[in-house]
């Protein structure tokens, strides 16, 4: 089979998954998504060891007309939040910082910091493994709950391409309180994006030249950029709104899209435009256990470390989350450092492993790595928000369904 078009059915035999169920998977998003016209495009790739089994480019890149492509970039949004994850721990490995240690230390303008309206002082300090864990007291303007997420709103605290310089950005969140004292709640947040100052702070260099020095570069993820660069914009897809009426408007057009712009402030949280192949090979390395084609970032047991729940007193997202947007469900789910884990499949509507991890993005970008079944899933598409559909659940099914030879038993 040609690449792009859909399943390979050897290497899936040889996988220990059924051909014909991966099929019913990209027939399930053609049929349902695609033709419906409910999403522009989307390319499926899914693996299973070191077998690519399903790789499905499909729909067009551009309202022009232009196919999508195998090698077409798309806003990544949020699925930047586990690369700044995994900068942050290859700063702890290198003994610069550890996960107790108060947000402070690196960030003094965090010191004095304040939470809720009246100001009172928290209980305890904001700790490094707060910004990981979105347990920090920090907001999304974008839950449009309270009055301090409005406070963002209106300073524009949650836009990717911040006027601000990272330092002006830290100042302007240090004036603004926290939601609630750290520790004690969940709530999907800008952590990230201080997490991405820290990085940057701590490595002595701004972050797009951390991840291109210390992570794309060894990892050999050429098309991986905060700033798209002129070379690349013909590959660069459009991306699509839903509106009120429930049809698909552009949000930003890739010829002439706002990732091209020079920026002062490169967001950990949300900044990255990259490939389906590039993704492929950080979710590996990953799954490799930090280590891929004798490159490591990592060492395996800080990405177990990674992997695993970290949520106070081992709760999950239905316990602690007062969010009312995350890339996540909840039941059944606890949140690692960078990701969100599966504790417990049964509590959710889909099945899925324990100890499977995953993430996504705004424009409805998608990834999941299941360790126990060897299993990695990527979903691109540049459809805005990610909360219209239950695609993500839906094709995490499907493929899960399609294993024949379990690991886990």
């Amino acid at each position: 089979m040609d690449e792009g078009q859909g399943v390979y059915a050897e290497a899936a035999q040889a996988a220990g998954m059924d051909p014909a169920g991966l099929q019913r998977a990209v027939d399930f998003l053609d049929r349902t998504y695609l033709n419906s016209g409910a999403i522009p495009h989307f390319h499926l790739l899914v693996s299973r060891g070191e077998r690519v089994v399903v790789d499905a480019v499909r729909g067009q890149a551009r309202e022009t007309g232009e196919p999508l492509r195998q090698d077409s970039l798309y806003r990544i949004a949020s699925m930047t939040k586990p690369v700044t994850s995994v900068a942050f721990m290859m700063m702890v490995e290198e003994g610069k910082v550890a996960l107790d240690d108060p947000v402070a230390t690196v960030l003094p303008e965090f010191a004095g910091v304040s939470v809720g309206m009246e100001r009172r002082a928290p209980d305890r300090p904001m700790l490094m493994v707060d910004l990981l864990r979105h347990t920090s007291g920090l907001t999304y303007g974008l839950q449009r709950q309270t009055d301090i997420d409005a406070i963002y709103r209106e300073r524009g605290l949650d836009e990717f391409q911040q006027n601000r310089s990272s330092d002006e950005f830290i100042a302007a969140l240090a004036d603004i309180p926290l939601e609630f004292s750290p520790g004690d709640k969940w709530n999907y947040s800008v952590s990230t994006d201080v997490l991405g100052v820290v990085v940057e702070r701590l490595a002595g260099m701004d972050l797009e030249e951390m991840f291109r020095t210390r992570i794309f570069e060894p990892l050999g993820m050429t098309d991986s950029f905060f700033r798209l660069p002129e070379d690349r914009t013909e590959r660069m897809t459009d991306a699509w709104q839903l509106t009120p009426e429930r049809k698909l408007a552009l949000v930003d057009r890739g010829a002439r899209s706002g990732w091209r712009r020079a920026q002062r402030f490169y967001s950990g949280g949300g900044g990255l435009v990259s490939s389906t192949a590039d993704y492929h090979r950080f979710a590996r390395m990953l799954l490799r256990g930090g280590e891929l084609d004798g490159a490591r970032l990592l060492q395996a047991a800080t990405v177990e470390r990674m992997r695993s729940n970290h949520l106070p007193g081992d709760r999950d997202l239905t316990a602690m989350s007062t969010a009312m947007f995350s890339e996540a469900g909840y039941a059944g789910v606890g949140f690692g450092l960078g990701f969100a884990v599966t504790q417990n499949p049964s509590l959710g509507v889909r099945e899925g492993s324990v100890g499977e991890y995953y993430w996504g993005g705004i424009f409805s970008t998608y990834f999941f790595i299941d360790p126990i079944e060897d299993l990695i899933l990527l979903f691109m598409t540049q459809h805005l928000p990610s909360t219209v559909y239950p695609v993500r659940a839906e094709i995490r099914a499907l493929v899960q369904s399609a294993l024949v030879q379990r690991k886990g038993g």
